[in-house]
C-alpha cells in the first residue's frame, strides 16, 4: 500500500463515519493552501487529505481499500504475481504478457499510454451567515484559473493555425519503442520528445500566451449552496479548476465553507439548540415567551411548573439534512432564573416559606427522605 489513508487523517481503522468527517474537517482547515501561503508543503498535504477522505467517506471505496489496499478493488495482476519480485528473481507485467499472446511476439502491446494531463484542482473560501448555511443560498464567487488561451484556442500557435503536424509522432503526441524481454520483443509507447507530446511543431508562437497554450483568467462562478451545509464542509464544482493539457480533463473547484456563529442559536448536526432564561414565576405559572428561529421569531409556550433543565422540542424546526432531505428539530433548554432580592429579602423569604413550605417540593422531600434513611 503506497500510503495509509487512516494515518493521513489520524484515525483508527475502526473510526466511525462521523469521526472520519470530523478529522477531515480539522485537517482541511489546518492545511488549506490559502491559509498557508508561506508553507509550500501545505498544498500537497491538502490534496493528500482530500484523497484520503474521498475514499474513507465512501462505504464501497472504503471496503475495497480495507480489503485490497485500493479504492478500485483488487488488481488482477496480484492474483498472478504481477508487478512483484517473486522467488524466481524477476518481475513482469501481465499486461505485457497478454499483449504478446494476442498480438504475437514482436507485436504491439496494449500499454494504455496516455499523453493527457489532468488540470490542477483549485481551492477557495466562502463565508456564509448562520441563516444562509441553514437555508441555502446562491453565491457568485470570483476565482482565477488556468484556461485555454482564447486567441490560439489552446494550440500555442499564432491565430491557432501557425503550426505543423509533428513528423515523428504524426500528431499523436507519442511514439513507439521496442524492448526485448524474456517473452520476446515488446513494443511500448512514450511521449514524443520532438514535440513534447503536443503532436505539433509551432511555426510562430501565439503573442498572447507566448506558446504556452494557456492563460490565467478571472472567472465568476455562480454556485447554489445547499441548505444544511455546515462549517468546514467542502463544495466541489466539477470542471472549474485548471484546464488539462493535451486533452486532459479539467480540474475541479473546491470551496471550503466558513459559517458565522449565531448570537443565540447553535447547531448539532441538523438539530438547532437554544438555551432560554425563564423567570421562576413564569416557570411556576406557565406562559409564553418569544424565541428566535430560522423562520423568524416564534411564540413558545412554557408549561406550568417547568423545571430548570427541561428540554422543549419543536419538531421539524431545525436544519435541513443534506443526506436525507428531512429537517431536524429545535431543542430548547429551559434555564429557570431566580430574581435578585433587595433589602427586604429576609421578610420576602419568610413570606415565601410560609406560602411554600418544604412539603410542597416533591423532589426535595423525596431527596431529604432518602438522606434521612442513610
Amino acid at each position: 500500500m503506497a500510503q495509509n489513508y487512516y494515518d493521513i487523517l489520524g484515525v483508527d481503522k475502526t473510526a466511525s463515519a462521523d469521526e472520519i468527517k470530523s478529522a477531515y474537517r480539522k485537517l482541511a482547515k489546518k492545511y488549506h493552501p490559502d491559509l498557508n501561503k508561506d508553507n509550500p508543503e501545505a498544498a500537497a498535504k491538502f490534496k493528500e487529505i482530500n484523497e484520503a477522505y474521498e475514499v474513507l467517506s465512501d462505504s464501497q471505496k472504503k471496503a475495497n481499500y480495507d480489503t485490497y489496499g485500493s479504492a478500485n478493488g483488487p488488481n488482477p495482476n496480484d492474483f498472478f504475481g504481477g508487478n512483484r519480485a517473486g522467488g524466481g528473481g524477476f518481475s513482469f507485467d501481465m499486461g505485457d504478457i497478454f499483449g504478446n499472446i494476442f498480438g504475437g511476439f514482436g507485436g504491439r502491446a496494449q500499454s494504455g499510454f496516455s499523453n493527457a494531463v489532468r488540470g490542477r484542482d483549485i481551492t477557495t473560501n466562502i463565508s456564509l451567515t448562520f441563516e444562509e448555511a441553514a437555508k441555502g443560498v446562491k453565491k457568485d464567487i470570483s476565482i482565477v484559473r488556468v484556461d485555454n488561451c482564447p486567441d490560439c484556442r489552446g494550440t500555442g500557435a499564432k491565430n491557432g493555425t501557425e503550426y505543423t503536424t509533428c513528423p515523428d509522432c504524426h500528431g499523436s503526441g507519442y511514439v513507439s519503442f521496442s524492448q526485448d524481454t524474456i517473452f520476446g520483443r515488446i513494443v511500448n509507447s512514450g511521449s514524443c520528445k520532438t514535440c513534447n507530446g503536443t503532436g505539433r511543431l509551432i511555426k510562430e508562437k501565439c503573442p498572447t500566451c507566448g506558446g504556452k497554450c494557456t492563460k490565467r483568467v478571472q472567472t465568476t462562478v455562480t454556485i447554489n449552496v445547499p441548505a444544511g451545509i455546515d462549517d468546514g464542509q467542502i463544495i466541489t464544482v466539477r470542471d472549474y479548476g485548471d484546464v488539462g493539457l493535451r486533452g486532459g480533463a479539467t480540474g475541479d473547484l473546491q470551496i471550503i465553507v466558513s459559517v458565522a456563529k449565531h448570537p443565540l442559536l447553535k447547531r448539532d448536526g441538523s438539530d438547532l439548540l437554544l438555551d432560554i432564561p425563564v423567570p421562576f414565576t413564569l416557570a411556576m405559572t406557565g406562559g409564553e415567551i418569544i424565541i428566535p428561529s430560522l423562520e423568524g421569531k416564534l411564540e413558545l409556550k412554557i408549561p406550568e411548573n417547568t423545571q430548570s433543565g427541561t428540554i422543549l422540542k419543536l419538531r421539524g424546526k431545525g436544519v435541513k439534512n443534506l443526506n436525507s432531505g428531512g429537517y431536524g428539530d429545535m431543542l430548547i433548554t429551559v434555564k429557570v432564573e431566580l430574581p435578585k432580592l433587595g433589602k427586604n429579602k429576609k421578610e420576602l423569604a419568610k413570606e415565601l416559606n410560609e406560602k411554600f413550605p418544604m412539603d410542597k417540593f416533591d423532589k426535595y422531600s423525596e431527596f431529604a427522605k432518602q438522606v434521612k434513611n442513610l
